[in-house]
């Protein structure tokens, strides 16, 4: 339907560029083995069960994680996370739950304040919140990484925004619909 549905999964990150910098992405995550985690589709509407309410408050926390990031259009679906992030000009100081207020740059990692941070953080939020719920501590509910798409213009974020809102309606065709095609 869409040429922002991520297909390519070998080469995940544009070579040489700064994902700290301002700009609009649009960023989908995925559960570990495309396990259907968050609720169900019902007559094109995803129908969120706890933990999937669980991922949709942890998204929509994250500018009070990482104050220069703001949230836009956003889905939980069944087994992954559709959204867009804004990181804009303000530079906010902040210690990414993954690397600790001294972050310098000399351990691995994603750097403070950059896509990678903001993802990773999100996920380990969820994925703790939701562990505790079913009592698995440290199981990994997510892929390893994500995936995501520069915005690089007002049409081009319309029409990402779109492509997520109508997610839901379109899920008997998705890829990541393990019953996709079948009648429902």
């Amino acid at each position: 339907m869409s040429s922002f549905r991520p297909r390519e999964r070998k080469i995940l990150r544009l070579k040489g560029y700064d994902y700290a910098q301002p700009g609009a992405y649009f960023v989908t995550v995925c559960t570990q083995h495309r396990d259907c985690l968050f609720g169900e589709v019902a007559g094109g509407e995803m129908r969120l069960n706890l933990h999937g309410q669980t991922v949709a408050e942890c998204w929509k926390a994250i500018p009070e994680h990482f104050g220069h990031v703001q949230t836009d259009e956003f889905v939980v679906m069944p087994n992954h996370v559709h959204g867009i992030l804004v990181i804009t000009p303000v530079g906010a100081t902040h210690a990414s739950p993954l690397r600790g207020a001294n972050w310098t740059g000399a351990r691995s990692g994603p750097r403070p304040g950059s896509l990678s941070a903001i993802a990773g953080s999100f996920k380990t939020a969820a994925s703790k919140q939701i562990n505790r719920m079913l009592g698995n501590a440290g199981e990994s509910v997510w892929q390893r990484n994500y995936y995501e798409h520069v915005i690089r213009d007002e049409a081009e974020l319309n029409r990402v925004r779109e492509y997520i809102a109508s997610n839901p309606a379109n899920w008997n065709l998705d890829v990541d619909n393990p019953q996709a095609g079948q009648t429902p």
